[in-house]
């Protein structure tokens, strides 16, 4: 299982994504395992598919993902029950991360 948080050094939002994170995943029983991926610029924001900070993955897979004709850094929004905000609930990234994290086959 691999679980990615891809932030950028300027975004103010991506430390407090990484410790919601932490929260979901210690309360959904997963191991506190977060592989950090910070984006240097728009070049690499490209060739990673970086859809803003933080973004988060889990197998490679984007929680939230969308379509977009370009990539660049920027920071991300996310839609929570308090409007906008620069990270998702605690309580979305749980959910989230019930039907990311499903058991590899055997």
């Amino acid at each position: 299982m691999q679980i990615e948080l891809l932030y950028f050094d300027g975004c103010p939002s991506w430390q407090d994504g990484l410790r919601k994170l932490r929260e979901a995943l210690t309360a959904e029983g997963f191991p506190d395992v977060v592989q950090l991926i910070n984006v240097g610029d728009d070049s690499e924001a490209d060739r990673l598919h970086f859809l803003g900070s933080p973004s988060f993955r889990v197998n490679g897979q984007e929680l939230w993902p969308e379509s977009r004709a370009h990539y660049a850094l920027g920071c991300r929004v996310y839609q929570t029950a308090e409007g906008l905000r620069g990270t998702p609930s605690v309580v979305a990234l749980r959910e989230k991360l019930r039907s990311g994290l499903r058991p590899e086959p055997v």
